[in-house]
């Protein structure tokens, strides 16, 4: 047996887990109906293959219809869930990995307007910032109530084959009732510690009173809200020992922080560029304090962390959630001595920032996760070895050629720089955003593994693309900043690229005009600001940088408000001109009505990229399919077999931002599906 602290077995009371690693509960937003069919199924059974111990599913299933899924939430309340249930646990045992689910009531954590249209519910009528519903106040028959729906849930999910589960408290109802700042209530729900716990207390004896004593039910909950009023540390401890000593439950998942704000959320799940694992600490002191079963997730991304989390006792059961989205074969990897091969979770955050905005969760540059009924993890090899010649070393461009190598095809990469990365080695140029790298890092070094031949600093034409004969041409080169937006004095500003490279040094007074609300935008007001100059971002929209997304923002917005920078929504930069040292920006509406004049030293314009495509259409006429691709073959995973030019002597593809400005999760989907079907 390994002397791996990771790969140790657990025994949590009669269940047997095969190591130390969980994936905790989540939602990646997959249900149909509110039921988790094929595409969550095969999403949760992935992970049981990758050699995870448990797999916690959902975060949370709702037991209750004035619960409505704001995050497109499994629905627990409904009988018809049990056999969606049972397939998935089925398979998940199958390969020889545990699964629970996690409960929840949302209270005031959801909207009115969503679901059955039901008042939302609450201790008291303090709504929640990021949710913006005003709560009903809880009356004693609401209690009754959801105490029964609690306990009625956990039911269909032990009928379900769950190995257990976890009721979800941390901002959610059970802990509303437990904080003094969302509790208002008299009587025996409101007031003392004592009389705020009880409702998670009864919960978990109404429960217990339906799945038995040999069911496993933990839960996760706030030990230290981090805000002022609100249940500190000394609290935390106190409510950790008193739900131990219940008796009720079987471990503790500990969260240390608030999710009722954007930035607060940001600090209890961080992001890239903040610390790794910033409360393993505090949970490894509950664990001390209460000597019992101790779980804990929280940015720990690496495998040197999560061993660190269990050799030095901190925890029990390490959660590595998002690193699981970003690679489901950690613990197979780790078993097989190869976590050189671990896929890195780069903390970009593109999966959890989708679900808030109401999309399915995706990893930014794992492509199959939540694919898997149609996007392989692992690729098969090819039957025929092709030559595949691709143009570009952007993530497009590498994931292309990384599946082209697992395929078993000769691959070669021609790339103009002397550097692969394209826009991401941009991005990596911000102290925040350095781990993006890895997306780039490791696709080089998995292409080595394949033998994958580069050609760096080298602009490749029509001449050398043909001189090395091959069966398949991917265009892979990107863009260039699109700044031509303008009625007239184009020529007088530069892109956010000019101000991230360093190629233009920020002016003193800069406004930064953001038409594509992307990252490339708040990069470069966080360069200019940080150097001194008076900063504003104006924007046509009627909200600032919207594919940032919310826990992206945090960082941004404590960095820039940090320097004053000023927001300007609503308001268009139509034209520029220059008068003496100054520009005068010219300004506009798309309301209408609005015609004013305002000076800059600088103007930045932020307005997406322009496909940098002068090689594809070069090659166009000398392919076999004229450059077409067709859709029903590429959503069906089928092999491209168009031809329009039976001469061509080769198939002519294009991919990621070469064909149109999108997004660095879009560029990898793109080299995923095309390549793993030549």
């Amino acid at each position: 047996m390994s002397n791996d602290p990771l790969l140790q077995p657990y025994q949590l009371k009669h269940l047997t887990l095969r190591n130390r690693i969980i994936v905790t509960a989540h939602e990646p937003a997959y249900p149909e109906d509110g039921m988790p069919k094929g595409k969550y199924r095969s999403y949760t059974v992935e992970r049981a293959k990758g050699g995870v111990a448990l797999t916690m599913t959902a975060g949370s299933a709702a037991v209750s219809r004035d619960s409505p899924p704001v995050f497109n939430n499994l629905l627990a309340y409904k009988d018809e869930i049990v056999p969606w249930i049972r397939e998935m646990t089925d398979a998940v045992h199958e390969e020889g990995a545990a699964i629970m689910i996690q409960l929840t009531h949302l209270g005031r954590r959801t909207r009115w307007d969503k679901g059955d249209w039901l008042p939302v519910l609450a201790p008291s009528h303090h709504r929640e910032a990021s949710h913006r519903a005003f709560p009903k106040k809880i009356e004693d028959w609401d209690i009754e109530r959801i105490i029964k729906d609690f306990a009625d849930a956990a039911e269909r999910m032990k009928a379900g084959g769950m190995d257990g589960i976890e009721l979800e408290a941390y901002g959610h109802l059970i802990d509303q009732f437990a904080s003094p700042l969302t509790n208002e209530l008299e009587g025996p729900y409101g007031g003392a510690l004592e009389n705020r716990m009880r409702f998670c207390l009864d919960v978990f004896r109404a429960i217990r009173e339906k799945v038995g004593e040999e069911f496993i039910l933990g839960v996760r909950y706030t030990a230290d809200e981090c805000l002022p009023g609100g249940n500190g540390r000394a609290e935390g401890m106190e409510i950790s020992k008193r739900l131990r000593d219940s008796g009720l439950i079987d471990y503790l998942n500990v969260i240390r922080g608030h999710i009722d704000t954007d930035p607060g959320l940001t600090d209890v799940i961080p992001i890239q560029g903040m610390a790794n694992s910033p409360h393993l600490d505090f949970a490894g002191e509950i664990r001390a304090a209460t000597q019992f079963p101790t779980f804990h997730a929280a940015k720990i991304p690496d495998v040197a962390t999560a061993r660190h989390a269990i050799a030095s006792g901190k925890v029990d059961m390490v959660g590595m959630t998002r690193a699981h989205m970003t690679d489901p074969h950690i613990v197979r990897k780790i078993i097989e001595k190869r976590e050189e091969d671990i896929r890195p979770c780069v903390g970009a955050n593109y999966c959890l920032d989708r679900i808030y905005q109401g999309g399915a969760a995706y990893c930014i540059h794992n492509a199959a996760t939540g694919r898997e009924l149609t996007m392989p993890h692992i690729v098969a090899k090819a039957d025929v070895r092709k030559k595949v010649v691709i143009v570009g070393a952007g993530p497009a461009g590498l994931e292309a050629a990384r599946v082209a190598g697992e395929r078993g095809h000769e691959v070669v990469v021609f790339e103009a720089a002397n550097n692969p990365g394209g826009q991401i080695r941009l991005t990596a140029q911000s102290e925040r955003r350095r781990e993006m790298i890895s997306i780039i890092d490791w696709r080089m070094s998995q292409c080595e593994k394949y033998d994958v031949t580069f050609h760096f600093n080298t602009w490749a034409e029509a001449d050398t693309i043909e001189a090395e004969k091959p069966d398949v041409v991917i265009i892979a080169t990107g863009g260039l900043p699109h700044t031509e937006v303008l009625s007239s004095g184009n020529e007088l500003v530069v892109s956010s690229w000019d101000i991230i490279s360093g190629d233009v040094k920020p002016g003193t007074n800069v406004l930064i005009f953001d038409d594509a609300g992307d990252h490339a935008g708040l990069q470069a007001a966080e360069f200019i600001a940080k150097a001194g100059a008076k900063v504003e971002i104006m924007t046509p929209d009627r909200s600032f940088a919207p594919e940032v997304m919310a826990m992206n923002l945090v960082p941004y917005m404590r960095s820039l408000q940090k320097h004053d920078v000023t927001f300007t929504v609503t308001y268009r930069l139509e034209a520029v001109e220059k008068s003496g040292n100054q520009l005068v920006a010219h300004v506009g509406s798309d309301y209408g009505g609005i015609a004013r004049q305002q000076n800059y030293d600088q103007i930045v314009v932020n307005h997406g990229t322009i496909p940098l495509d002068e090689l594809y259409f070069e090659l166009k006429p000398k392919s076999s399919n004229l450059g077409e691709m067709s859709h029903d073959q590429l959503l069906a995973g089928k092999p491209q077999s168009v031809i329009r030019n039976p001469e061509g002597r080769f198939q002519l593809f294009r991919i990621g931002d070469a064909v149109a400005a999108r997004n660095t999760h879009a560029a990898v989907y793109d080299g995923l599906r095309i390549a793993k079907d030549i």
